[in-house]
């Protein structure tokens, strides 16, 4: 399936893909994205040849050392800012994230990117529950986490998310007002949270997910999930416990 481009290019959309050794999926990932102003590829520490097959396959590939889907995305924000700064790169209008397991669906990334660079949204995250799954794709623990994450900030925040799905973008410079600092497996959640309580406007779109090439390093194992699951309920309790009355989002569906 392939979303027809030829009505807007992507020029202003940079992708950044934190990738932990997945050296068989992430070509798969940059054949089938279309083409955009920037790719960055963040190599978080692998022991195999991510890095290599980034930088053959046109990729820009940044290292970062410290473990962590947080320190990855981070990572890739700041050498965008650093490219920026040093007027190397142009500011780009839109920042987009997703996976480097080919579980996401990077021939889609104009369906979130358009409600952007059209104004309508400065967030726009794609719903694995919305969507069409592959059987197996999201583990049971990984759609029990989710709907608890889900459902507390609902009822802490009144938000209307049904996912933290990776898959996702974002206008640059709402992603600057956020200062996002979570380096580990509370980052999607905190960006959810942040974009909320700015005020941001953000919608919710289905999108389909497959099962990932390889085994997961979050979900795939019962430590993972326990990390993960630890990781999202600390940040939720973080940021009611410093909660602060701010201007209300409204958070769509479609």
């Amino acid at each position: 399936m392939r979303t027809d481009l030829s009505c807007r290019q992507l020029t202003d959309v940079v992708v950044i893909i934190p990738a932990f050794n997945e050296a068989e999926s992430l070509p798969l990932v940059l054949k089938d994205l279309p083409p955009v102003g920037r790719v960055v590829v963040v190599d978080n520490a692998s022991t195999d040849d991510t890095a290599q097959i980034g930088r053959k396959m046109g990729a820009h590939v940044v290292h970062e050392s410290r473990r962590g889907y947080g320190a990855a995305c981070l990572a890739g924000i700041q050498d965008i800012r650093k490219a920026v700064l040093d007027r190397s790169f142009p500011q780009p209008v839109v920042v987009a994230f997703l996976d480097a397991d080919y579980s996401d669906r990077p021939e889609l990334l104009y369906t979130l990117v358009e409600p952007i660079l059209t104004g309508q949204e400065d967030l726009v995250l794609g719903s694995r529950i919305r969507g069409e799954r592959e059987l197996g794709a999201m583990p049971l623990q990984s759609i029990w986490g989710n709907w608890l994450a889900c459902f507390l900030m609902r009822w802490l925040w009144k938000a209307n998310f049904t996912d933290l799905g990776p898959f996702r973008a974002i206008r640059y410079e709402s992603l600057q007002l956020l200062n996002m600092q979570d380096q580990s497996f509370g980052w999607t959640i905190e960006m959810q949270i942040k974009a909320m309580r700015a005020g941001l406007r953000i919608r919710e779109i289905p999108i389909p997910y497959r099962c990932r090439i390889g085994t997961s390093k979050i979900s795939g194992t019962i430590s993972g999930s326990l990390k993960a699951g630890y990781r999202i309920l600390l940040t939720i309790l973080k940021y009611r416990c410093h909660e602060h009355q701010g201007a209300s989002s409204t958070i769509s569906q479609v």
